[in-house]
C-alpha cells in the first residue's frame, strides 16, 4: 500500500473525463496498450479500501521511482527515520507499506532486520528488484492486507513503519481501527509505530500548496488534487509522456489520526511536521506520527500528569496551541496583561503584568524563585535578567519547555534558569527550598488546587513570598453560569478570591497589603484584545498554520471569557502573601 509518492507539482486543471482511465502511448514496435486504471463512470464515487490494488496497475508501478527520485528523497529526508529508530533501540522493523522499496532498502543498509510487506504484488516485485540494484539486498517480502496482518505476517517487531502516505488508502473507520489494532498486536511490548500522512487539513481548509522541499522529489511529474471533499482526495499524476494516473484517497485529518491511535491503545503520540518537532512557520506538507505501545504503570512522569493537569499538558503540547500562542500571544508572556489602551499590543500589556508583580517583591541576586507553570519563560527571563536571581521554571508542557530553553540560551540566561518538566501538584523540590513562588494564570488548570497550595507551603521557606494571578469565579458567581467556560478548559470548577484567601490563611500565609489586587476589567480587556488579534491574523493567513477547528473553538472560548467578565461572573487579579515563620506543615500536624 503506497500512496502519492511523487513530488507535488503545480495545480492542474480540474478533471473533465469522468471515465478517468490512465493510459500510455503505444511503444514503438508494439501494438498493445499498457494496462489502464478503472474507476467506472463516476470516479469520485470510488471510495473503497480494497480498490487501491486496482489503482496500482503495472504501467503506473513502472513509473513510481520517477515520482520519488531516490537520491533526492534520501537527501531531503536525511537520517530522520534512521536516527529515530536508533534512539528507541530498534533492531527489528516491519515495513507495512513497502511500495517500491525505498525505506526498506534504507533500513537494511542501516543494519535493521527488516521485513517488507505491501498489498500490491507489483509493488513488491519492483521493491525486490530495487533491493538487488541498491546494494545487493535481498528483501524478505510478504503480500499482506493490513486488516489481516497477523494472518499474513508472523513475529513481533520493535517498530512498524507505515510511510508514503499509505494509511490514506483505508476508506472506512472500521478498517482504520482494525489496521491500527493489527499494527499494535504485532509490536513488542515496548515497540513503536511510525506513520506518516499528507497534511490534508491544509488541503481541505485552504487548498493545495506545497513547499517543494520534503518527501517527493521527482521534478518531471505534475501532481495535484483533482477533486477534494471531506471523504475523498483524488490525486492526479501526469508524466512527461502525457500519461495520466489517479489515486483515490481518504483525506485524514491530523488530530483524527492521533485520536484513533490513542483509542486502539497507543500510550503516547508525538507528531512531527516535515521531520521537525515544532512547525510554527508554514504548514508542513506531511505529518509524521510516532506512537508508543509501552504501558508504564509506574511511569513517574506520566503519574504526575493526571486529570485536569494531564488534559492541560496534552493541550499545551499540541502543535495548534504551540503555534497559536507563539503567533497571537507573542510566544514570550502567555498570560493576562495590564492594558493602558484597548489597542495596546498583547506582548506589551502582558509584560506590564510581570513588571507589576515583580515590583511587589524584594528580589536580589541570591533569591531563588520557583515559577509554577512557566510557559515559554518570559517571566523567568525577566526576573533573572533584571534582578540576577535564580529561577526554577516548572512547567507541564515539554513542547513549551524546549522553546523556553532555546530562548534562555539565546538570551544568555541558561545558567540562571533551570527548566523542569513537572506538575505543580507534585513539586519536585525539597521542603523550605525557595524564597519566592511565582505563577501566572496556571492554577486554574488544576483539578486539586488545595493540593497545589499545600505543595507551595511545603517548598516555600518561612518568611518567603507567594505572588500569583489566576482567572477565577467571582465570589458571588451564580451556580451553573460558568459551564461554557468550564467545558472549554475541561474543568469541573474554578477557584475564587475567597477560596484562595481561605486556604492560604489555613496554611499559614499572611496577606500583604490586602492580599489581592482585583483587575476584572483587565481580564475583559485582555480576552477581547486576543480575540481581535486572532481574527486579524486569521484574515492574514493564521489558518494556514493553525487548524480551523482549533481557531473556531478558541474564538468561542474567548467570547465566553469576555461575556463572563462583563457579567462579573469571573474575575482576575494579583495575589501577594507571605508564609509565616511558624506555619502549619501538614505532615507535622496531628
Amino acid at each position: 500500500m503506497r500512496s502519492d509518492r511523487a513530488h507535488p507539482g503545480p495545480q492542474t486543471e480540474p478533471w473533465r473525463d469522468c471515465r478517468a482511465r490512465a493510459t500510455l502511448p503505444q511503444r514503438k514496435g508494439s501494438s498493445t496498450v499498457q494496462s489502464a486504471q478503472e474507476f467506472g463512470d463516476n470516479p469520485v464515487e470510488v471510495r473503497e479500501t480494497g480498490h487501491y490494488t486496482e489503482e496500482y496497475v503495472p504501467s503506473f508501478v513502472e513509473k513510481w521511482d520517477s515520482l520519488i527520485d531516490w537520491e533526492k528523497r534520501e537527501e531531503s529526508e536525511g537520517n530522520f527515520f534512521i536516527d529515530l529508530l536508533r534512539k528507541w533501540g530498534v533492531k527489528s522493523v516491519l515495513d507495512v507499506a513497502t511500495g517500491t522499496g525505498f525505506h526498506s532498502v534504507r533500513l537494511l543498509s542501516a543494519g535493521f532486520d527488516t521485513v517488507s510487506a505491501d498489498g500490491s504484488a507489483d509493488m513488491l516485485a519492483m521493491a525486490f528488484e530495487n533491493g538487488m540494484k541498491q546494494g545487493d539486498h535481498i528483501l524478505r517480502v510478504v503480500q499482506a492486507d493490513w486488516r489481516w496482518l497477523n494472518r499474513d505476517v508472523h513475529g513481533e517487531y520493535d517498530a512498524i513503519v507505515c510511510l508514503g502516505n499509505s494509511f490514506t488508502h483505508l476508506f472506512s473507520e472500521r478498517d482504520r481501527r482494525k489496521a491500527l489494532a493489527e499494527f499494535y498486536a504485532m509490536l513488542k511490548h515496548d515497540g513503536i509505530l511510525i506513520l506518516d500522512q499528507r497534511n490534508y487539513d491544509a488541503i481541505l481548509d485552504d487548498g493545495y500548496t506545497s513547499k517543494h522541499t520534503y518527501y517527493y522529489c521527482g521534478e518531471d511529474v505534475s501532481v495535484a488534487p483533482e477533486y477534494v471533499d471531506e471523504g475523498l482526495c483524488r490525486m492526479r499524476y501526469e508524466f512527461p509522456d502525457d500519461s495520466v494516473y489517479h489515486l483515490n484517497m481518504f483525506p485524514l485529518r491530523k488530530d483524527y489520526v492521533r485520536r484513533l491511535m490513542s483509542e486502539v491503545g497507543f500510550q503516547h503520540i508525538e507528531t512531527y511536521g516535515d521531520f521537525q518537532h515544532t512547525y510554527r512557520g508554514e504548514q508542513p506538507d506531511f505529518f509524521v506520527h510516532v506512537a508508543e505501545k509501552e504501558y508504564r504503570m509506574d511511569d513517574e512522569k506520566e503519574g504526575r500528569y493526571s486529570g485536569a493537569v494531564g488534559t492541560a499538558r496534552s493541550y499545551y503540547n499540541s502543535s495548534d496551541a504551540d503555534t497559536f500562542y507563539a503567533a497571537v500571544w507573542g510566544g514570550e508572556d502567555i498570560h493576562i496583561g495590564l492594558y493602558e489602551s484597548s489597542e495596546e499590543p498583547i506582548a506589551d500589556a502582558s509584560r506590564r503584568t510581570v513588571q507589576r508583580m515583580a515590583e511587589k517583591l524584594d528580589l536580589e541576586p541570591g533569591s531563588v524563585v520557583l515559577d509554577l507553570g512557566s510557559g515559554y519563560g518570559g517571566s523567568a527571563r525577566y526576573l533573572a535578567g533584571t534582578y540576577g536571581c535564580r529561577v526554577l521554571a516548572l512547567n507541564l508542557s515539554e513542547v513549551e519547555n524546549r522553546r523556553h530553553e532555546e530562548l534562555n540560551s539565546a538570551s544568555g540566561l541558561s545558567d540562571r534558569i533551570e527548566v523542569v518538566d513537572g506538575s505543580f501538584e507534585d513539586i519536585p523540590y525539597p521542603d523550605d527550598s525557595v524564597d519566592v513562588i511565582w505563577s501566572q494564570d496556571a492554577f486554574l488548570h488544576s483539578g486539586n488546587r488545595v493540593r497545589v497550595l499545600e505543595e507551595i507551603a511545603r517548598v516555600l521557606r518561612p518568611g518567603g513570598q507567594l505572588v500569583f494571578t489566576d482567572p477565577m469565579a467571582a465570589d458571588d458567581c451564580p451556580s451553573g453560569v460558568l459551564q461554557p467556560i468550564l467545558d472549554r478548559i475541561h474543568l469541573d470548577d474554578m477557584g475564587s478570591p475567597a477560596f484562595y484567601r481561605r486556604e492560604l490563611t489555613r496554611l499559614g500565609f499572611t496577606a500583604v497589603d490586602g492580599g489581592f489586587d482585583e483587575h476584572r476589567e483587565q481580564l475583559v480587556a485582555h480576552y477581547a484584545r486576543v480575540l481581535k488579534e486572532t481574527e486579524q491574523q486569521e484574515a492574514e493567513g493564521l489558518a494556514r498554520k493553525v487548524s480551523h477547528e482549533y481557531l473556531s473553538q478558541m474564538k468561542k472560548g474567548l467570547d465566553h471569557w469576555v461575556d463572563g467578565g462583563r457579567a462579573e461572573h469571573i474575575t482576575w487579579g494579583i495575589f501577594h502573601f507571605t508564609l509565616d515563620d511558624f506555619h502549619l506543615r501538614l505532615d507535622d500536624a496531628g
